[in-house]
């Protein structure tokens, strides 16, 4: 059962297909030191990147599965209060890629609060397959005001 379905989440984000990466979020606490988050991404043979990378032997590109964690981490800022605001790649710490994400692999994403403030902040994120880490990062964001970036 998700605590947040796909319609919900289009409703916090702004990313559209193709670049809506993550299909529900699990999991939400937002109790003090260490907030958190779970989502999830299902990994479909009719993603479009699959066309180019790799025809034959099919790998969900590192970048993507990087921006899937930030997305996820973008939900947890908006429950942690920050609704006028959306959170923009700012900065990739000691990022690993452990495995590769094919199709049909269920994508679990992990993001714990490291840093947040009224600017920006910092998530500690890890992506796994099967209870097996894919990807870990610390992802650094910054906050905008929506009217900003929607013009």
């Amino acid at each position: 059962m998700s605590v947040l379905d796909i319609n919900q989440i289009r409703e916090i984000l702004p990313h559209r297909y193709p670049f809506l990466l993550v299909d529900k979020i699990l999991e939400i606490n937002l109790d003090q030191p260490k907030p958190s988050i779970l989502g999830q991404k299902n990994v479909t043979m009719n993603e479009a990147f699959f066309q180019g990378h790799f025809p034959g032997a099919p790998i969900m590109p590192g970048v993507l599965i990087l921006e899937s964690l930030a997305q996820t981490g973008g939900i947890l800022v908006y429950k942690k209060g920050f609704t006028d605001k959306i959170a923009l790649f700012l900065s990739i710490y000691n990022a690993k890629f452990r495995r590769p994400v094919k199709p049909g692999d269920i994508l679990m994403l992990y993001a714990e609060a490291l840093i947040f403030s009224s600017k920006g902040g910092r998530v500690k994120t890890q992506a796994t397959v099967d209870n097996k880490v894919a990807v870990e990062a610390e992802i650094g964001f910054a906050l905008v005001k929506k009217e900003h970036i929607n013009g």
